[in-house]
């Protein structure tokens, strides 16, 4: 059989949505260790720092659109890693903060995520990963 290369390689979307999927499922595989998926770290990890973030502006930073977004909280609520505020400066807005329960699971999965971190930094080194993540930044 004939092997040639697909040309589809060599467009620029197709060689990062190939390297977001081989990412992301390496990722969800440890995650999946610890009971939790790649959108609910993200979501607990972007709570863990204090902030108190509508339900809007939290559905922009973890790139999920809001009713997914939405399932996904109720989901959370009911394993008791997040609970909901009503904003005190709006009480028609919902604030989502992380638990002890949240903060306690983030510990355990923080290490599974720098480990990952480690791996593509150890194929790409220190300066072209420093590369790849400013890259990154200004198309996102």
């Amino acid at each position: 059989m004939n092997e040639r290369a697909n040309p589809i390689g060599n467009y620029v979307s197709y060689a990062l949505a190939a390297a977001n999927r081989a990412v992301n499922l390496s990722l969800a595989a440890r995650l999946k260790q610890h009971g939790v998926q790649i959108e609910a770290w993200r979501i607990m990890e972007t709570l863990d720092g204090d902030q108190r973030l509508t339900m809007g502006e939290l559905a922009e930073i973890v790139l999920i659109n809001p009713p997914t977004l939405s399932k996904l909280v109720d989901r959370m609520v009911s394993d008791g890693f997040v609970h909901r505020h009503v904003a005190q400066n709006d009480h028609r807005q919902v604030n989502l903060l992380i638990t002890a329960l949240g903060q306690k699971r983030m510990i355990q999965i923080r290490q599974e995520i720098q480990d990952q971190d480690e791996q593509i930094f150890q194929k790409l080194g220190k300066e072209q990963t420093e590369l790849l993540i400013g890259i990154l930044r200004g198309l996102a």
